[in-house]
C-alpha cells in the first residue's frame, strides 16, 4: 500500500513540474492582438467619409462616423490585409504590420470613382 502512494505522490509531482510549462499565463491577454482605428477622408476636398466600410483580413469589420472615423479592437497580430470601400470613391486595399499589444493608427484617402462611360 505505501509503494502505491509513493507511486501516486510522484506521478502527482511529476505532473505538477510539468504544468507550468503549459501555462498561457505568463503572457498579457492582448499580447497577440491590438486595435486599429483612423480616419478616411476624401482626397480632393480633405472632408470625412461617413459609411465607408473597413474590412481587415476577411472578417474584422468597422463602419467609419461621421468624423469619418472607424476603430476596430483585437485584431491579430502579424500582416494584416485590408480594404476600404465607399459609395463614390474608389476602393482601396492594402497591407500592413500590426505589432502585438501596441494599438495601429490606420489614416487613408479616398478618391472618387471614375464616372461611368457614356452609352
Amino acid at each position: 500500500m505505501n509503494s502505491l502512494v509513493a507511486r501516486l505522490s510522484v506521478v502527482i509531482a511529476l505532473l505538477y513540474l510539468g504544468t507550468p510549462g503549459c501555462n498561457t499565463d505568463e503572457l498579457p491577454p492582448a499580447a497577440g492582438f491590438a486595435s486599429l482605428s483612423g480616419t478616411i477622408v476624401d482626397a480632393t476636398t480633405n472632408a470625412p467619409i461617413r459609411g465607408a466600410l473597413v474590412t481587415v483580413d476577411t472578417v474584422l469589420t468597422a463602419t467609419s462616423d461621421a468624423t469619418g472615423r472607424f476603430s476596430i479592437d483585437k485584431v491579430p497580430s502579424g500582416i494584416a490585409d485590408y480594404a476600404v470601400e465607399a459609395t463614390g470613391y474608389q476602393a482601396q486595399s492594402s497591407s500592413t504590420t500590426i505589432e502585438p499589444g501596441k494599438p495601429f493608427t490606420l489614416n487613408l484617402t479616398l478618391s472618387t470613382a471614375a464616372p461611368p462611360p457614356p452609352h
